[in-house]
């Protein structure tokens, strides 16, 4: 079986040395870089499952980075950072960030963290395929991208696609802010709760959506979402 592949961008060669000694022991292959430029090159030879990004580099804004890489590449993207400001996590997760850990980190939850998230991205075993059709449109989530019946492609992140998989997974059944917690790995705090209805706006545009009335994803308030399309998986 092939181990999963960690890319670390960090600046701070011992950060980068001890994240990768780690992640191996724990069944990981690991890259390590200091700098963007060499990240973004190697990119061209294979997407990594995992990327753990720093956001104050020499040659780039991290942020810029997290956007791009969430955007294009479909990898799960962790940022770890000095910043701890609520606005900076904040920030990081509308990006499409999957996950922030601030410095200093304790190792193993660093290891907890990428497993937690690449047990999320895997196919639920109650479907067959990695393809949902839905009211017009198909997720494709082994390329992240929504297509509607006339063949338009629209990509999506990988942050938006593990929200709009929860919803797929679930058609017509009320989901709770504490579900999407347990789901999508979050901790209940301000800046999950604008980064969820951040991906979930993004989610509606995507799908043309009014967002007055949306027909799809619903706002229960007060409880949750419902999304009310009918689903088929292939």
């Amino acid at each position: 079986m092939t181990r999963p592949l960690v890319s670390i961008l960090d600046d701070e060669p011992e950060i980068r040395t001890l994240l990768s000694d780690v992640l191996q022991e724990a069944g990981f292959d690991t890259q390590s870089f200091g700098r963007a430029s060499a990240f973004e090159a190697s990119l061209a030879k294979r997407t990594p499952d995992v990327c753990l990004v720093d956001l104050s580099l020499p040659d780039t804004d991290g942020l810029t980075l997290v956007h791009r890489l969430a955007l294009e590449q479909g990898a799960v993207v962790i940022i770890i950072s000095g910043r701890a400001q609520v606005q900076d996590r904040v920030t990081g997760l509308e990006l499409g960030a999957d996950d922030y850990i601030s410095k200093p980190f304790d190792p193993a939850e660093v290891v907890a963290r990428i497993r937690a998230r690449l047990r999320g991205a895997r196919p639920s075993s109650a479907r067959a395929g990695n393809t949902a059709s839905f009211n017009g449109w198909t997720a494709h989530f082994d390329r992240y991208v929504l297509q509607d019946d006339s063949g338009s492609e629209t990509p999506f992140s990988h942050a938006e696609g593990e929200v709009l998989r929860m919803f797929l997974d679930a058609p017509k059944r009320l989901i709770s802010r504490a579900q999407m917690q347990e789901t999508l790995g979050g901790a209940a705090s301000e800046s999950f709760d604008r980064a969820m209805d951040v991906r979930i706006s993004r989610l509606r545009t995507k799908l043309r959506e009014d967002p007055k009335n949306p027909r799809l994803i619903k706002t229960i308030y007060g409880a949750g979402y419902i999304f009310l399309g009918d689903v088929s998986w292939a």
